[in-house]
């Protein structure tokens, strides 16, 4: 899902998008610093050359670049940690805002402006609720 395009995206967008794909690619090929770096520059320079180009050949050139990234894609691409595919991606688990009413009232204490806010806002939200969908209808509220 997270390669679903959401909108049309504009030719200068797709070709900088294969070229950052094309370093991440070469970033997994060369370890060494200084051979990524020269590869990176070749690379560079290959773009380059093509940017003067008419419309029709430069969405040729972006297929032509699209099929040559897949065919030279390595095995193991290389993953940040949280980002999709990284062994961190959603590890860290963050709590809903309800658990905060189960609270200690001393340890609401600890932190009493950002409650006295968090009770307005709460008081804020039902109202707004009730403007938006009505109010709640006392015989749905579960005494059966």
């Amino acid at each position: 899902m997270a390669q679903v395009p959401l909108a049309i995206v504009s030719h200068k967008r797709q070709v900088c998008s294969l070229y950052k794909r094309a370093l991440r690619n070469l970033e997994a090929w060369y370890d060494r610093r200084d051979v990524y770096r020269y590869r990176a520059v070749q690379l560079r320079a290959r773009f380059d050359e093509n940017c003067s180009k008419d419309l029709g050949e430069g969405i040729r050139l972006l297929a032509c670049g699209q099929r040559e990234l897949f065919e030279t894609k390595h095995f193991q691409p290389r993953n940040f940690a949280n980002s999709a595919g990284g062994c961190a991606f959603e590890r860290e688990v963050i709590p809903p805002d309800w658990v905060l009413d189960y609270w200690h009232p001393l340890e609401k204490a600890q932190y009493p402006e950002y409650f006295a806010k968090r009770e307005q806002r709460k008081k804020e939200f039902v109202t707004w609720w009730e403007k938006q969908y009505g109010k709640p209808d006392p015989k749905d509220l579960g005494h059966h």
